[in-house]
């Protein structure tokens, strides 16, 4: 019989945001006495859930309300008809949720969690907690009240959580946990030579970085599908408009992949040399050293890992896999840079940042103007952090995702994208651009610069040339659907195919109307788009008059053909920005159902739902 009750934590995390907060909470109660099991949900066995003292649950919410690839198991497991309403009787359990409220489905997959183990007899001993990207401070403004609330609720359940009552935590302005990661220096000669090829030396490379980091990456593919080349670089708006929309056409300069319209390209780009430089020389660091990286704690360690570790370069492994330049650092970065601090005012200051009282004031320095790890160090040039320690911290360099905008039939060997390149200017005037947008955009299609990538489903399933499609995709939402016109046009040329209603909308027909020859052209002569085909192309201008059109009003113009269309079967696509738009055309759709059949709201409610359960009503959104 255990003297002290353990408090299990298990997370699922998508880009590392849950294992932050799993992290933080853990640490937190350690701090306080309590012992501590924390695991991501893919490495723990469900079945032993019965058997716990308490278990709290971190969860991030994916795309349109999907679950984390390490929850799939998981949560497959839980939805087994085999288990009862008693299996989790009275296991006492807390959910924290990590979420958009832009999107449809906030937290969606932190509330059927809590819905299933309740359903499952299990006992919430804390009403779930919800965090927001969009609050200021984000998630933390309400993890940091749930936390306090937990350690009170765990205690009324069993004291022995924490021998010392909650209000004892350990002194920590002079003891530090040790990083989870540890570096390892390396003699190796002349291993890093280029080897059989340049292009097959530079995937080893970042298949070698990405295997080592801490970081998480979507998808978990470490080695590039394949490398692209440049072959057009073209502005799409207007100098001057106040946007910067491009189209990039690429060729496979390796193995070509097979991918279909709809799929996603995700991009690795790469960091500026400069401020790489000058992260290693304000960091102190050898840019020529050699060097392994490994978890700290063996239970963790992969084995695939172990096998595969082989030295890498450490100004390599910076520029592949930390994000040093763009991505603003955590909380906790603040809170392990205070232990590091000489100067006295600096520590202070950093302390202040770390602790809850600081928060919005971190949040002012730092997120809202997004300063970067590099300016971070600058602006504290007492701290001297060891290396181990801002590998585990400085955020990975993810790769950025983009809908493909082009179909494979039209253009063989090649790829399309529609990128906004995104810039703006912070609350104390410094102008600030997107990472990967404008890596793309600064390059010139002569200079044979080689991008990795990788290929992967999205939101937007490729449809079948008898499907009838109704498209609403306003801004850079257009990207996919070009692939779909593309794609139905080809088609259309050997078979017959089903007609295509296409939405678009943009700010003005002279400034942002992205591909107009293009959809012009396919709205005529018998075009996929021509009410000669049964289609039609409708355009909404939001500016170009006093009143804001959107692509809402110019669906409602078009309400009885929507209804027809979608009476014959028709799926419906949506794309573009994660605000409100995909909300607001999901409202029209009702709108519109309701005023064709002359039935109810809620039953305009329902029949949409029964679309989206059978799988024609689909989403792909960003922010």
């Amino acid at each position: 019989m255990k003297d002290q009750p353990e408090l299990l934590i298990l997370y699922a995390t998508q880009t590392g945001n849950a294992e932050d907060a799993a992290e933080r909470l853990g640490r937190e109660a350690e701090h306080r006495g309590c012992v501590v099991k924390l695991l991501s949900m893919d490495e723990y066995d469900a079945s032993s859930l019965p058997h716990e003292d308490a278990i709290i649950f971190v969860v991030s919410t994916t795309g349109q309300g999907e679950t984390p690839d390490s929850m799939r198991a998981f949560w497959r497991f839980l939805l087994q008809r085999s288990l009862n309403q008693y299996w989790l009787k009275g296991v006492p359990y807390a959910v924290f949720g990590l979420g958009d409220s832009s999107y449809q489905k906030y937290n969606f997959v932190a509330k059927k969690l809590d819905k299933r183990l309740s359903d499952l007899g299990a006992r919430a001993i804390l009403e779930r907690g919800l965090g927001d990207d969009q609050h200021h401070s984000g998630y933390e403004a309400a993890l940091d009240p749930w936390m306090l609330s937990l350690w009170s609720s765990l205690n009324d359940i069993n004291p022995m959580f924490f021998l010392k009552g909650t209000d004892f935590v350990s002194s920590s302005d002079t003891i530090i946990d040790q990083p989870s990661i540890q570096v390892a220096y390396c003699n190796v000669g002349k291993l890093d030579s280029p080897l059989n090829s340049d292009l097959k030396y530079m995937e080893m490379q970042i298949e070698r970085a990405r295997l080592m980091s801490p970081g998480k990456f979507s998808h978990g593919k470490k080695k590039p599908d394949c490398f692209l080349d440049m072959i057009k670089n073209q502005r799409l708006s207007k100098v001057g408009s106040g946007k910067d929309v491009r189209h990039f056409e690429f060729e496979f300069v390796s193995s070509a992949i097979e991918y279909e319209v709809g799929d996603v390209l995700e991009v690795l780009p790469s960091q500026k040399s400069a401020a790489v430089n000058a992260f290693i020389q304000r960091c102190d660091l050898d840019p020529e050293s050699f060097i392994t990286i490994s978890p700290r704690n063996r239970r963790k360690q992969d084995p695939v890992l172990t096998d595969k570790m082989t030295p890498i370069k450490l100004k390599t492994f910076i520029e592949l896999t930390m994000d040093i330049a763009s991505a603003s650092p955590r909380r906790y970065f603040f809170e392990v840079m205070s232990y590091y601090a000489t100067a006295p005012h600096e520590k202070e200051r950093l302390q202040y940042f770390a602790s809850p009282e600081g928060r919005d004031d971190l949040y002012q320095y730092n997120q809202k103007e997004r300063r970067s790890v590099l300016e971070v160090l600058e602006d504290f040039p007492s701290v001297k952090m060891p290396f181990d320690w801002l590998v585990q911290l400085v955020p990975p360099l993810k790769t950025r995702s983009f809908s493909i905008s082009s179909s494979p039939l039209a253009h063989p060997n090649q790829v399309h994208l529609t990128v906004n390149v995104v810039s703006w200017t912070t609350p104390y005037k410094r102008n600030r651009l997107g990472l990967c947008s404008s890596w793309l955009a600064g390059l010139d299609p002569e200079q044979c610069v080689r991008i990795p990538v990788w290929f992967h489903k999205g939101s937007l399933p490729a449809p079948a040339p008898s499907l009838p499609l109704i498209l609403v995709g306003p801004g850079t939402g257009c990207a996919p659907f070009r692939g779909f016109v593309e794609e139905r046009s080809m088609e259309n040329a050997s078979m017959p195919t089903a007609p295509v209603l296409f939405f678009f909308g943009c700010r003005n027909q002279d400034n942002d109307f992205l591909y107009q020859d293009f959809w012009l052209s396919h709205s005529k002569n018998h075009g996929v788009l021509s009410e000669e085909k049964g289609g039609g192309f409708y355009v909404a201008f939001s500016r170009d008059q006093p009143q804001k059109v959107y692509v809402q009003h110019k669906m409602l113009e078009q309400s009885q053909r929507i209804w027809n269309m979608l009476r014959e079967g028709a799926a419906v696509y949506v794309a573009g920005s994660s605000t409100k738009m995909p909300a607001d055309v999901w409202s029209t759709f009702e709108e519109i159902i309701s005023k064709e059949t002359q039935l109810p709201r809620e039953s305009a409610v329902r029949w949409l739902r029964a679309l989206e359960k059978a799988g024609k009503y689909h989403v792909e959104a960003w922010s």
